[in-house]
């Protein structure tokens, strides 16, 4: 095992800053994720750790070493790509081992790390098929095998699972869940799907723009999010977001014809007339709470064991999204109050800056 530090990264492509001045620390055995919108970086970012770009400015120290002046052959990683990247005229066997005969390691040890390496992933009956003959999660498996193999200091995933389908993801997802645990290595990966990155990591780099807007748990960032972007990318369905405008104690919703809501408790009193942006989770709307929005219902998605609840306030164009865990009633025009409680509401201040 071992640590990641990133001081101060950088990337330009010509003019264009693609990272911009990226520091992180990944411990010892940490799975961390780069999460965000596509064009963000963050396969960049990993490119820069794999040794795969050039950085224009800033270092990377692995286990305490700095590596940033070094090939990506003499970083000791190995990378998961999301093409997979096995090589189609070998078998199973042969791609494991590829990396480590061109390393010049003995028959013996790379006979050993091969049986490894299927015992972990399950490949032990698959060794002498060619890609060609697997599925697309076997042949991941197999790009994962390749990776532990090589027996690196770091593991770095790039978006590995985006061209599975959506059972196989899920899958996979427990897969590379359960090889962590077993492995205890650090991972570094990245993914645009933001339930990935909440299901794996124990941390979570979310990106915009070249930028880290915030690091943290997959729960922290889901509860206490920094600004609006990270608000708004963490937590499935998306948070409900309202203009409103700070009158006589209450907010109330422009887009809401006119309906008020309360202010949460916050450290720095709101000026009146002062313009905020209120954020409120779906799952923070159901029929129990103390304050309430009058809703009609447009369109009902029953999920089984929940219910997407989408509404609108009557005359106006805000759709509102709830979760609702008893929702199986409920139809089209139906009208709605969908109850919460304050202390369920972000505040977010006009540059999109979380106030609290």
């Amino acid at each position: 095992m071992t640590s990641l530090v990133l001081e101060k990264l950088s990337k330009t492509f010509g003019r264009n800053p693609v990272v911009r001045d990226v520091s992180l620390t990944v411990e010892d055995g940490e799975f961390c994720v780069f999460v965000g919108p596509s064009g963000c970086g963050k396969s960049t970012l990993l490119r820069l750790i794999a040794g795969l770009e050039e950085a224009s400015a800033g270092r990377v120290i692995v286990g305490g070493r700095d590596v940033t002046a070094l090939a990506a052959y003499d970083r000791d990683l190995a990378m998961v790509f999301q093409s997979y990247a096995l090589y189609p005229h070998m078998s199973v066997r042969e791609n494991i081992a590829f990396p480590l005969r061109t390393a010049k390691r003995p028959e013996a040890e790379v006979a050993a790390r091969i049986a490894e390496a299927a015992r972990i992933l399950k490949l032990q009956d698959l060794l002498d098929r060619k890609p060609s003959q697997l599925s697309g999660g076997q042949r991941q498996r197999v790009a994962i095998g390749r990776a532990i193999g090589k027996q690196p200091s770091l593991f770095l995933f790039d978006e590995p699972l985006s061209n599975l389908d959506a059972e196989l993801r899920v899958h996979m997802r427990i897969e590379i869940a359960r090889l962590h645990r077993e492995l205890g290595s650090t991972v570094v990966y990245v993914t645009h799907d933001q339930v990935e990155a909440m299901t794996l990591a124990a941390k979570i780099g979310v990106l915009r723009e070249g930028r880290v807007e915030q690091v943290g748990t997959p729960l922290h960032l889901y509860d206490d999010p920094d600004n609006i972007f990270v608000a708004g990318f963490i937590g499935s369905p998306q948070m409900n977001f309202f203009e409103a405008r700070h009158q006589a104690g209450r907010l109330v919703l422009t887009g809401c014809d006119g309906q008020a809501v309360p202010v949460p408790a916050l450290q720095a009193p709101l000026a009146e007339g002062q313009e905020v942006t209120v954020g409120l989770r779906p799952q923070s709307i159901g029929r129990g709470g103390a304050n309430q929005l009058e809703l009609v219902i447009e369109l009902v998605e029953h999920l089984g064991s929940k219910t997407l609840v989408h509404a609108r306030p009557r005359g106006a164009e805000q759709m509102i999204t709830a979760v609702i865990e008893d929702g199986r009633s409920l139809q089209p025009g139906q009208e709605f109050k969908g109850s919460f409680n304050s202390d369920k509401l972000m505040l977010f201040g006009r540059g999109g800056e979380r106030l609290r």
